[in-house]
């Protein structure tokens, strides 16, 4: 199975927002059924419609038995107004998805199954999924995602005694040593809930537990019950590193092989109850390749073209050649206000770091050599490579692991009460 018919599926449940004006006929009438009424908006039947048939498709292919056709059809209708309200918002406040960065995207998704993007709208009509369809609907998931970054994630902070205490948990860790993959039932606990609410919720997870324990198949609860966004999908979470996995998960996961599932796990705003579908062991250890680098840069303005600004750099280059140093040829030149008062000196860094035409110079300079100007969106450089090293950057990535985890387990804690407050907040008729 192609790796992008998740996605498909995933971003199938985000429904196109729907004028009511434009769905009305010369007498008044609705040309298309309404599924519910949304805001200022609409979810139509058809969207409705064609949303169950993808899951039950999907659902044939993997074996899943779904829930009876009411409770899935509730189902599918909520996750579509959810859709419906944050696209509205988007909306509102001008967020849009351009082009390019969709192409950048349907781009990965290629690379991903080793293909290219010219043959992705061959691959997919072999899946019966239609290509404009599958670029709207991954516009929209895009877009629903830069907005939980703008509205949820830009409001979570990560403080060095977090990222501390973290590093300090997973040394001699299990968890941290190993990669999972992970399924999840999630159940969400309202904002507003009452002490009497999280007791029926909690009540309601422990008899989920019991049926799995009781040998009930877990994927067809999670479609059941779950309200995390891959319950259609079985639950299934996919393969993390262990160093990725939400910190709520950590203790839990320190005492559980291949097949074992969670009692349910308290967190701030929900119960999570996990299962192991597979786990292996990862390396730790990480090196890479770093070099250390000085460099000029002369910016084209309106006094300055870009051939003057290239002269500037081959001038400095012959004065480089002749004796001058660099260092203070960077401070006369150099157009960079973080570096031009220190020599032009970027200090040590790996790949990843610099703009493309920066790390092709990096490449493909020795040690002591000034390069030829070269252009990028900055304006023109020239740059020397001072010393090279292999770098262990173990300690690096477990800091960087570590904030995304703290991170990610914040964000969707406070992704679920966000979500809460719009759907409380909005007008939502269903009319079904």
């Amino acid at each position: 199975m192609l790796k992008f018919k998740a996605l498909c599926a995933c971003v199938a449940l985000v429904s196109a927002p729907v004028a009511i004006a434009d769905e009305l006929s010369d007498t008044g009438e609705f040309l298309d059924g309404v599924a519910a009424i949304v805001n200022e908006g609409v979810v139509l039947k058809t969207q409705l419609n064609e949303q169950l048939e993808i899951i039950r498709r999907n659902a044939g292919r993997q074996g899943l038995q779904l829930p009876p056709a009411d409770i899935l059809e509730e189902q599918v209708l909520e996750r579509l107004i959810i859709s419906e309200i944050q696209l509205q918002r988007a909306a509102r406040i001008g967020l849009s998805v351009s082009d390019e960065m969709l192409n950048q995207s349907i781009a990965g998704i290629a690379a991903q199954n080793n293909v290219s993007f010219e043959e992705m709208p061959r691959l997919l009509a072999e899946d019966g999924v239609e290509y404009a369809e599958f670029r709207r609907s991954l516009r929209e998931e895009i877009t629903i995602t830069q907005l939980r970054r703008i509205e949820v994630g830009q409001s979570i902070n990560v403080t060095e005694r977090e990222i501390e205490q973290c590093i300090a948990d997973l040394e001699g860790n299990v968890v941290a040593n190993s990669e999972y993959e992970l399924s999840h039932i999630l159940l969400t606990v309202p904002e507003s809930a009452t002490a009497e609410d999280v007791e029926e919720i909690e009540a309601l997870a422990n008899q989920v537990y019991a049926q799995i324990r009781n040998g009930a198949d877990f994927r067809e609860l999670a479609v059941r019950y779950s309200k995390g966004p891959s319950a259609l999908e079985g639950g299934s979470l996919g393969w993390m590193q262990g160093q990725q996995v939400p910190t709520v998960f950590v203790d839990v996961l320190q005492d559980m092989g291949k097949g074992d599932v969670s009692a349910p796990i308290r967190a701030a705003s929900s119960f999570h109850i996990v299962k192991v579908d597979d786990l292996r062991s990862a390396v730790q250890r990480s090196e890479i390749n770093q070099a250390k680098v000085r460099h000029i840069l002369v910016q084209p303005n309106q006094i300055i073209d870009d051939a003057t600004a290239k002269q500037r750099l081959e001038d400095a280059i012959e004065k480089i050649r002749a004796g001058a140093d660099f260092g203070e040829q960077a401070k006369l030149l150099s157009d960079d206000p973080g570096t031009a008062n220190l020599g032009g000196d970027l200090g040590w860094a790996g790949p990843g770091v610099y703009a493309q035409e920066f790390e092709q110079a990096i490449a493909n300079a020795e040690i002591g050599e000034v390069t030829e100007p070269f252009r990028s969106q900055f304006g023109w450089h020239i740059l020397e490579v001072t010393d090279r090293r292999v770098y262990d950057n173990t300690e690096d990535l477990k800091q960087q692991n570590c904030i995304m985890r703290i991170r990610n387990s914040k964000l969707e804690e406070e992704s679920q009460l966000w979500i809460q407050r719009l759907r409380d907040e909005a007008f939502v008729d269903k009319r079904i």
